[in-house]
């Protein structure tokens, strides 16, 4: 609105406005508004260096749990293993589904 009132009619008051008034009391909102752009792109900053950052710390990550999975006293069915957000050896589900070789009756609904 500004830009259009400073093109076409910059010497014009508006609702009892100059344009020098009006943008003196729009300030605050695009000054809010220029303060969010910024701290957006320091967000968008920030999790790229996170992501940055996380991609080292997965690497250093797997060492430690191959450590434990690999250590006499732990292992891959420990507590210490479980804690650590992995499914112990003897908790996972072999995967292995067989076939049932009996009829399955037919469905009433169809």
């Amino acid at each position: 609105m500004a830009n259009a009132w400073n093109e076409i009619e910059k010497d014009a008051e508006f609702a009892d406005l100059t344009l020098a008034q009006f943008k003196a009391k729009v300030k605050p909102s695009l000054d809010y508004r220029a303060e969010i752009a910024s701290l957006e792109l320091q967000l968008k900053a920030a999790r790229f260096k996170r992501d940055q950052a996380d991609q080292a710390s997965n690497a250093e990550c797997l060492l430690v749990v191959n450590a434990v999975k690999g250590h006499r006293e732990h292992g891959e069915n420990s507590a210490l293993y479980k804690a650590m957000g992995y499914v112990p050896r003897d908790e996972r589900r072999n995967g292995l589904v067989r076939a049932s070789t009996q009829e399955q009756p037919l469905n009433k609904a169809a």
